[in-house]
């Protein structure tokens, strides 16, 4: 019965470091999640960047998330976080999140920013939960449907 237990039980995504072996896997993400997704290149470019700390989530072999910063001094900006389709809701953003946050503390940031589409409510949400506060509002920011452009949030976490 055990084995047979194992073969339908739930497994957890696992957490950790993201390497540039992981670009095209997150490019692909990235497209399915984003209007202009980033390309292989990019993304291989962010990964090699001394500034940029990575993180995944993998389930088996399969990237079901990723979350991306630079860090400069002390501060750092989220570039971008996506979660498969099949993945969202279940907490994980949260979890990459906190893991990333917690790291980039480890590493000296004192603030964190970034952006986000005003219309974009799961990931207010998440942010909101994670202690960010908005600081300022670019109009006209995000490409909308129907021509009408979204503004982008600027938020901000304090991490001491």
């Amino acid at each position: 019965m055990g084995l047979f237990a194992n073969l339908f039980a739930r497994s957890e995504p696992v957490l950790s470091d993201a390497a540039s072996r992981d670009a095209a896997a997150i490019a692909g993400l990235h497209a399915a999640s984003f209007r202009r997704g980033w390309s292989e290149q990019e993304v291989e470019g962010l990964l090699t960047d001394r500034h940029v700390i990575a993180h995944r989530a993998m389930l088996g072999s399969t990237m079901v998330a990723f979350i991306l910063s630079r860090l400069v001094e002390d501060e750092a900006e989220i570039l971008s976080v996506a979660v498969a389709r099949a993945r969202r809701g279940r907490g994980l953003a949260r979890n990459l999140l906190d893991l990333h946050l917690r790291r980039l503390a480890g590493y000296g940031a004192r603030a964190v920013f970034l952006e986000v589409d005003e219309h974009n409510t799961a990931a207010i949400r998440l942010y909101d939960r994670a202690g960010f506060r908005e600081v300022a509002r670019r109009p006209s920011y995000y490409p909308g449907a129907g021509g009408k452009a979204a503004a982008a949030l600027v938020l901000r976490r304090d991490l001491v």
